[in-house]
């Protein structure tokens, strides 16, 4: 007992902390309408011209990086999906990194498997969906895939209380205990 609760005291610390740093929205706080898929088709195009679509599921390519976008606006959802490993080939300290990093520096995207496939993720509701959160989803999902097997990160920032940081600094640690031999 008094290490679950050891444990939420360091989950939930970084939790309050953030969400009292967050800045509340004021009423000149521009609204955007609601994500619409001819909308979406745009923001997608300009990120790669050659994306190809037939009007709800949409493929592009980011950084070299293969991406699906499936919509469900009668459901009103969205997700964003690129292929990441073939899960037999993946083991399980890996899994358990990916699930670290689910927690505390895939940010907004996800590590998840379907279909005997690991994936990089980003599911949000499609109408309240930003332009500037699409695409950092986005660049998260690309990121995820591009990071797999190294850092396990979504971009540049990390949630605090996870497990990763460790991990990283570790990481740096050891190059920089490699650099002493210089």
């Amino acid at each position: 007992m008094l290490r679950l609760s050891l444990t939420l005291a360091l989950v939930t610390l970084p939790l309050m902390a953030t969400a009292q740093d967050s800045e509340t929205p004021t009423p000149d706080t521009p609204i955007e309408a609601p994500m619409t898929l001819d909308r979406l088709d745009t923001i997608l195009k300009s990120l790669d011209e050659s994306t190809r679509t037939d009007g709800r599921v949409w493929q592009l390519t980011i950084a070299d990086t293969p991406v699906l976008i499936i919509t469900d606006p009668d459901n009103d959802r969205m997700r964003a999906l690129s292929p990441v490993a073939d899960l037999e080939d993946v083991q399980v300290d890996t899994l358990q990194r990916m699930m670290q990093a689910n927690f505390d520096t895939a940010l907004d995207a996800r590590y998840a498997i379907a279909k005997d496939m690991v994936w990089s993720t980003y599911i949000h509701p499609l109408a309240p969906l930003e332009k500037d959160q699409l695409i950092s989803g986005l660049g998260q999902v690309v990121n995820l895939v591009q990071t797999y097997g190294t850092l396990y990160t979504g971009g540049a920032m990390q949630f605090g209380g996870g497990d990763s940081g460790a991990l990283q600094r570790d990481l740096i640690d050891e190059l920089l205990k490699k650099g002493e031999e210089l």
